[in-house]
């Protein structure tokens, strides 16, 4: 009888649900996509249904849930926490300790009572470690035998940083370090000081890092205050906080607001406000910091393990500016990185442990491909369903009989300027859009980055937008030797491609330093000369490389900008309903689900269309 594993992981942030079967990955998605709740951290009760339709399996077949912490392992570390820190804390222990009492400390049950709504059944229970789980979903899937593993997050249950080494079927974690001292909490709370959110922000924080000056004064300074003050930074990469900045251990803010304010002359930036030159250097400050903790973590992994490849996970494995530097040290020969490598890959990473550790089952590596099947492990929808959503709204469409036909229709469209939204196959898993649930554009076209960002996707107007580039095309665009297929590597612009700057143009003010011609391919090229690469492989997503072989026949150029389909404060479209309200709700010019084309200036108008940018979230 085959093994069916579905891993969970809820409770904190980005809950998610994989199914593994026999060892292969058949499904795996966000509870976000289903409930339109932006890293909600609720039971995935619609992602594990939807793995275990997708695989035709029922609880009573499972061999086991795995979850993807140990629940009485963070209950341990935050009543230590608690107790070191007293006095201090008073506020965070009253609202924390109750919600432990009345429901997590029972966390059995409530895995239970949940599973119990996917149908009849008994079903066995396990809990690796958090960071266990983030090692799990980074060695197994990996193209390696073996494998150095390295995991950064915020915190898991006391671990925020672990070392180990990945060997058949088997992990073995070699150095941790535990809570307070944490590189992905000193990154949230300057996340959090710039004014972003926590958790959802950090990709902000690095995306502003460029635009600080990185031979300023200013910038010099803060670093030096940061090493100084904040952290003490050691040989091997681990790190020591000074606790005297830091709120989070205990409080309800991430750090001391007025320490820091007496510390770096500048307060805490409020949300939304404007973006001044401090902070931009304040964010390229902890951007370089974070590079060098990274740096000397690898080294001290590559010393530890003597591997030629290492794997990567945990929330800061998503960073990938950092990633990117880490790669030029040529530590190591490979380099590979979970595409869903917060919390929410957990939950692969759990089933994966249950699987290869909890079962001692044999592991297949698949001739130096990764097991992630691009990544698009989420529901697919075929042509019925988007017939059903565009009678629903009577929504008139064209349909093209022959799929290259409507390639070359939609990169015409691109050509031309226009913005495109593209729901093709199965969604994808991790926080980043692959092609199958995007929003195109021409990199070509010098306003497409400012029309993407003020008009479609309503965020910040310094938020840099990534290429998708053919695989075979990579060299001819980018300053990188191998593929990145799930954009989590960023690589300089090549030289040809990058246009003459003008003697004052590190002095500019920010927006004019990111509205000026910097190269041919100016919507992809951020004001560093960088960009967040998507490799497209023809084997792994046929369908996105077509398109984008129909756009370089018609322009040149073998590359398209790619962004999630969604706009700010909400998840990755789902499903065909969730593409067209979104694609209605914003200037998109076309949508292409499947092979069907939508024209925005041929759709009847929504309802709530007047009303809703009043209405969305923000992040």
């Amino acid at each position: 009888m085959a093994g069916k594993i579905l891993g969970i992981s809820a409770y904190y942030h980005d809950s998610a649900a994989a199914l593994l079967v026999d060892g292969k990955v058949v499904a795996a998605a966000h509870e976000e996509r289903f409930t339109r709740e932006k890293h909600t951290s609720e039971f995935p009760i619609h992602a594990a249904r939807y793995c275990l339709d997708e695989g035709g399996v029922r609880i009573s077949d499972l061999d086991c849930v795995a979850f993807y912490d140990k629940p009485y392992l963070k209950f341990e570390r935050l009543l230590e926490t608690y107790h070191a820190f007293a006095p201090r804390g008073l506020a965070s222990f009253v609202s924390a300790i109750p919600v432990w009492i009345k429901e997590k400390l029972f966390m059995r049950k409530m895995l239970k009572d949940s599973l119990s709504e996917l149908g009849e059944g008994k079903v066995k229970l396990v809990f690796p470690e958090h960071h266990l789980s983030h090692a799990a979903s980074a060695f197994y899937p990996s193209p390696f035998q073996e494998a150095a593993i390295l995991t950064i997050d915020g915190v898991g249950e006391w671990a925020t940083t672990a070392i180990g080494l990945g060997q058949g079927n088997s992990i073995k974690i070699l150095r941790e370090l535990d809570f307070p001292h944490s590189l992905g909490l000193l990154y949230s709370a300057f996340t959090y000081y710039c004014g972003f959110r926590v958790n959802s922000g950090e990709y902000k924080l690095m995306g502003l890092a460029p635009y600080g000056h990185a031979d300023s004064e200013q910038t010099k300074l803060f670093k030096q205050k940061i090493l100084n003050h904040l952290v003490d930074m050691r040989e091997d990469g681990s790190i020591l906080l000074n606790m005297d900045y830091f709120n989070y251990a205990t409080g309800l803010t991430m750090c001391r607001d007025e320490k820091w304010l007496a510390l770096f002359g500048i307060p805490k930036r409020e949300q939304e406000s404007e973006l001044d030159q401090p902070y931009m250097d304040m964010a390229l400050a902890v951007q370089q910091i974070t590079e060098d903790i990274l740096y000397l973590l690898a080294k001290t992994a590559k010393e530890l393990t003597g591997s030629e490849s290492l794997v990567m996970a945990g929330g800061v494995a998503l960073n990938c500016v950092a990633n990117g530097k880490l790669l030029k040290k040529d530590l190591f020969k490979n380099i590979w990185i979970q595409p869903a490598a917060g919390d929410a890959g957990g939950a692969l990473g759990a089933a994966y442990a249950a699987w290869h550790i909890g079962q001692c089952r044999p592991r297949n590596v698949l001739n130096g491909q990764d097991a992630m099947e691009g990544a698009y492990l989420g529901p697919e929808y075929g042509m019925d369903d988007i017939r059903r959503t565009a009678k629903k709204f009577n929504a008139p469409y064209h349909h093209y009989q022959d799929y290259g036909e409507l390639c070359k229709a939609t990169a015409e469209l691109l050509k031309q300027g226009m913005a495109v939204g593209w729901f093709q196959g199965r969604m994808e898993y991790g926080p980043r859009a692959l092609g199958n649930r995007s929003i195109l554009g021409n990199p070509c076209m010098p306003d497409t980055q400012k029309k993407l960002n003020l008009k479609i996707k309503y965020r910040e107007g310094f938020r840099p937008f990534a290429p998708a580039v053919l695989e075979e095309d990579i060299a001819e665009y980018f300053v990188l030797d191998r593929p990145s297929p799930y954009m989590l590597l960023v690589a300089q612009v090549c030289d040809k491609r990058i246009k003459p700057l003008p003697a004052n143009y590190n002095q500019m003010k920010m927006y004019e330093r990111l509205y000026h011609l910097r190269s041919d391919v100016p919507s992809i090229t951020h004001i560093d000369f960088s960009a967040r690469i998507q490799s497209v492989n023809k084997q792994t997503n046929e369908r996105f490389w077509t398109l984008i072989n129909a756009f370089k026949q018609k322009t040149g150029y073998g590359l398209v900008v790619n962004t999630s389909f969604n706009v700010r404060g909400e998840p990755i479209v789902c499903t065909p309903e969730d593409a067209y309200r979104c694609f209605m709700r914003t200037e998109m010019d076309y949508l292409v689900m499947g092979d069907f084309i939508f024209d925005k200036k041929a759709q009847p108008k929504l309802p709530d269309t007047d009303d809703w940018k009043s209405k969305f979230k923000l992040d």
